[in-house]
């Protein structure tokens, strides 16, 4: 684990909300040079506390104004029939998030299609019994109550 400072750790919380900050605004309001966080940030980078630097598109421009979260329960649940369905799953673009959970189902998937018949298309193509899938149970988004951004959880770093 990285060793992080309280300058380290305001710069996180800084670019979690906002990535495109310049770095003269992130420097005025850490209290450094602008080389220094630059510095930072880099370093940060390098050694893969900061993961990833990415722009979140609108569904609507993306083709995917519905939401679902699919519960499925696959008719085999050992090791190998699981990391096959991994390996499908990541093959379907209309599939943006998938666990493999605990409970009577095997895995909660979220998907985002552009109408009814794209879902359709895709339950065809990805969740049926070729796929080792038993059964599934769907739930359409009405609207977001909490966004999933992960820049809602605190920051938890050690020191």
């Amino acid at each position: 684990m990285i060793d992080l400072d309280e300058f380290d750790r305001r710069l996180i919380e800084l670019v979690r909300q906002d990535n495109q900050q310049p770095a003269r605004e992130l420097a005025q309001k850490v209290g450094l040079s602008v080389s220094a966080v630059l510095r930072r940030l880099r370093r940060l980078r390098e050694e893969k506390v900061i993961v990833a630097d990415v722009a979140i598109v609108s569904p609507a421009l993306t083709g995917s104004a519905l939401t679902m979260h699919v519960l499925l329960r696959m008719g085999q649940s050992g090791p190998r029939r699981m990391d096959a369905f991994h390996r499908e799953i990541r093959l379907h673009p209309e599939v943006t998030g998938a666990w493999e959970v605990t409970g009577e189902e095997d895995f909660l998937l979220r998907v985002q299609v552009g109408s009814m018949e794209e879902y359709d298309r895709f339950t065809r193509r990805a969740l049926g019994e070729e796929n080792g899938v038993q059964g599934f149970r769907t739930l359409i988004t009405i609207r977001t109550a909490v966004d999933e951004s992960a820049s809602r959880r605190p920051l938890r770093l050690g020191r």
